[in-house]
Parts: structure tokens; sequence; C-alpha cells
């Protein structure tokens, strides 16, 4: 299997052109005064739709063939792959269908629809009703994570974060099915040899973690976490062989240590991430990484689209 180059990811770049912010790698003294190191958070939350998804699906998008654009597209995601397709679809005149689990958050199911997105909700399997929807439709279907054509557009938050840090040690990511560490991942290890990249995933959703385990993609027979946008079930066979190339290791955390770093970056970063946003940041703060004093080290925040009544609890 082919893996995912830099090449790939600067030709990402150059697809998505000025569609997409570049988000900010902004230095926390809160953070850093935590733990030693010199911790910069790449804020992804700022992202079009409020994550980084976008990277991944306009690349995508670009490379399908003109008669599949043309009689749309579908997908299945628990929120932000959902915005994200409705979205970049939106905004080239492609038609969106995207299942979502009945127990997805409501705001990102309002926000799916806001963007343009044929929203279908249903408390079945999501693979099987998506993949009896585009045959049925003859739709093209955008894959969340595993395709390398997503990898490479989400490898261009680690392409950003070697450009503005070429001094970085540690690069923290969250991981769901895997596709953002695996960009990351790709593209830290191209520019910045000496770094390590860590993945982190829920301990009620260890696809990533289990899979590199035992040698081969793992799907699990259940999820629960708070952080619904980490809740893959399985760990994809491309994001996979990309963790075993580039990724040092994948972490587990609590809940309860993820809802206390949403908590920190409320209180001293002043922003708002959703829980699978601030997974990496509860790893940083759980004394389970390996950080030397002075390294400069990146925590990606991956997302802000949270459940405002999860927020306000939290307030």
């Amino acid at each position: 299997m082919s893996l995912v180059t830099l090449q790939d990811i600067r030709d990402a770049r150059t697809v998505i052109g000025d569609r997409l912010v570049r988000t900010p790698l902004v230095p926390s003294a809160h953070l850093s005064q935590r733990t030693g190191a010199r911790v910069s958070l790449k804020l992804e939350l700022f992202q079009q739709t409020g994550s980084f998804k976008p990277r991944g699906v306009l690349n995508a998008l670009a490379a399908l063939p003109p008669d599949e654009r043309a009689r749309g597209v579908i997908s299945l995601s628990a929120g932000n792959h959902a915005q994200a397709l409705a979205w970049a679809a939106n905004a080239i005149g492609v038609p969106a269908t995207i299942v979502m689990p009945a127990t997805a958050v409501q705001a990102k199911v309002e926000a799916t629809r806001g963007y343009g997105g044929d929203v279908i909700q249903t408390e079945g399997d999501l693979l099987a009703t998506t993949q009896h929807l585009q045959r049925e439709r003859q739709l093209a279907f955008v894959h969340p994570f595993d395709e390398p054509v997503v990898i490479a557009g989400q490898g261009t938050v680690g392409l950003e974060i070697a450009e503005d840090a070429p001094d970085i040690r540690l690069v923290i990511v969250g991981c769901g099915g895997g596709g953002l560490l695996a960009g990351v991942a790709a593209a830290i290890r191209a520019l910045c040899p000496r770094a390590r990249v860590i993945g982190v995933e829920p301990v009620g959703a260890p696809a990533m973690h289990e899979s590199l385990a035992q040698g081969h993609p793992v799907r699990l027979a259940s999820t629960t976490t708070i952080a619904d946008g980490l809740a893959a079930p399985f760990a994809g066979t491309h994001t996979l062989a990309h963790a075993q190339a580039f990724v040092d290791e994948v972490v587990l955390v609590e809940d309860a240590e993820i809802l206390d770093a949403m908590r920190t970056l409320m209180r001293h970063a002043r922003i708002l991430p959703e829980p699978a946003g601030a997974a990496a940041t509860a790893a940083l703060l759980g004394g389970r990484l390996m950080i030397t004093p002075g390294d400069h080290v990146a925590v990606v925040v991956s997302g802000g689209n949270a459940d405002p009544a999860l927020l306000k609890s939290l307030l």
C-alpha cells in the first residue's frame, strides 16, 4: 500500500487554495507553565465549519470525476465531517447526502442542514444505511477518513505546523478514524524528522490503539465516549498503515480528563473546544507523555462544534 507523500500534501494545499483558513499556532503560557515545555496550540476550531475536516473534503471532491460530482456525493458522520461535506459540496454546486446517527448532537445536525446537506438520521448501522442509499441514488462516496486524498488534505495541518514551528519536537493529535493523525504524521515525519507524533483516543473508543496492537484494522463492538468526533468504531486500512509508519504512539484518555482539558482551554486559552478537540490537551496534562523541559510541543485543537448544553455545564 502506498503512503501519502509530502508532495501529495503540498498538492492538496494547492487544491484547497485560499478557500480555507490557515489556522494559527499560538503559544499557551498556562500549558507551558504546567508542563515545563513550550506549548503551542494549533487552533483548527477556527477553520471553516469549526473543524479540520474541510481540508480533506475539498481535496476529495476535487479528485472526483465530473460525472460523479454531478450526480452528488454521500457520506456518514457524527457531525464534523457532515458539516464539512455539506459546506464544501454546496460551495461548488454538488448535492450532498449525509447519514448521521439518531443520537448526533442536534447542533451538528442543524448546522449540516444549514450548510445545504440532506441529512438522513438513523438508529441503525450508519455504514449499511449509507451503502444502501449510495447504490439506490448512484452517489459517490466520500470517506470520512480512510482515503489517501482525504489524508493528504488533513496533512496540510501538519504542513502548517512544520512551517510555523520548524523546531517542533512533539505533536499531539486526537484520533477517531485516523485521517487527521495520519496526514499530520506524514507531514511532520517528512519535514521535522526529530519530532515525535502522538495520537490520542478516548478509553471508550480505542479503535486505532487496538488496531496497532493487533496489527490489523479492528472493528469495535461499541463505543462509549463524550468525544463523539473520536468515536469511529474502526480504524481504516490506509490510516492504520500511516500510523504504523509515522506515529510513535497512541495513548488513551478518560472522558473525565477530556472534560478537565475543555475547562482548562476555556479558562486559560479563552477558546471553546468540543470534546474531540480537547483530547490532545487531555493527554498532555494527563502525565502519559514523555516531555523534555523546554521542547516545543504542538497540540492540535481539532474542532469547536461542542454541544451548547455541555459548554454551559462547564462554565
